[in-house]
């Protein structure tokens, strides 16, 4: 069965934790009003929020847990994103460009006052979940900051974040953390293999090793031929240092035809040197990584891993050409 997504997803596995420590959280008389669930991205953040605001807005559990059967009226409000006590803050679409915005707008975030200041509908919280506070720029977190401020009564706030780093220490200070870690192999051989019956097992474990214990990355990568541009990378690390010149403009025009190829293989390749130099450090590399590592002074390594991951990062942010992207890459990958 696909993954469904989180707002209707009624799996949760691997984080326990930081289930438990919600549940006290319910139980106790004083409830904090702000949370930050942190952790890499696809690790089940967004999943997390809606199962803890599904909780609240259907009253306290009978059970240890935070889970509410999929036919439960308010599972299938919040599911369709009807329930009336519950607003969510995300980047949304740019009604001009027909686009994804880069950043949650400030005219999103000015919703929350307003909302949080009505009585609950069903008598009981009211919540809004910020998913991807990272996206927050200047102004919008502005916005939100004087909501955490001074925040109503029976209002809660969860803010899900992938990097925390870039959230005003203001906001992060006003919120009770939580960090979700990346899961272990049994729960992902479990979870993509629900999720991804139709790949054998061995394509699976290569999907969990590669996401690195991140479920959504691993199925993100299933959607967008993750497993065919891993070979790439492959191919491309080992052919070092003698990469023929054509390959990268091979390369470039095979992935020019992927929507999401470009930063898949970006990310994958920048993965790989990390993974190498980390295993060579530690004295626990293959021969393979050994052989890729001993080609530089582990010094150099870090510079080439920063310069291949600002090139990712500005030909994304700044709409250049991929194609062009990928061949000054391998270039300097190969130099």
């Amino acid at each position: 069965m696909p993954a469904p997504p989180p707002r209707s997803n009624p799996i949760l596995l691997g984080h326990e934790p930081a289930e438990a420590t919600l549940l006290a959280a319910l139980a106790s008389a004083r409830m904090h009003h702000a949370w930050l669930i942190t952790g890499p991205e696809g690790i089940g953040k967004a999943t997390l929020a809606y199962r803890f605001a599904r909780r609240l807005l259907a009253g306290r559990p009978t059970e240890p847990t935070l889970a509410l059967d999929p036919a439960h009226p308010t599972f299938r409000r919040v599911a369709a994103g009807s329930h009336a006590d519950l607003l969510v803050i995300e980047r949304g679409i740019n009604e001009k460009t027909k686009r994804m915005r880069t950043q949650i707008a400030v005219d999103d975030v000015r919703k929350v006052p307003s909302f949080l200041s009505l009585t609950p509908a069903e008598g009981g919280w009211r919540v809004v979940i910020v998913d991807g506070a990272e996206e927050l720029n200047a102004a919008s977190a502005n916005a939100l900051l004087k909501t955490l401020e001074e925040p109503p009564p029976r209002a809660i706030l969860v803010l899900t974040c992938s990097a925390p780093g870039r959230l005003p220490p203001t906001i992060r200070s006003r919120c009770r953390r939580l960090r979700l870690d990346a899961l272990d192999d049994a729960t992902m051989r479990t979870l993509l293999a629900t999720y991804l019956p139709a790949l054998t097992e061995d394509e699976r474990d290569r999907l969990a090793t590669l996401a690195e214990g991140s479920p959504g990355r691993a199925l993100m990568m299933a959607e967008e031929e993750g497993l065919k541009i891993a070979g790439l990378v492959d191919q491309v690390l080992s052919d070092l240092p003698n990469l023929p010149p054509t390959r990268a403009y091979d390369i470039a025009d095979a992935l020019g035809r992927s929507e999401t190829g470009f930063s898949t293989f970006m990310d994958l390749l920048t993965a790989g040197i990390a993974a190498a130099v980390r295993e060579t450090a530690r004295g626990q590399a293959d021969p393979e990584q050994e052989r890729l590592v001993a080609l530089r002074p582990l010094d150099a390594w870090g510079e080439v891993w920063q310069n291949l991951s600002r090139l990712r990062d500005e030909t994304e942010r700044f709409a250049l050409d991929k194609r062009q992207a990928i061949v000054a890459g391998l270039g300097m990958l190969n130099a």
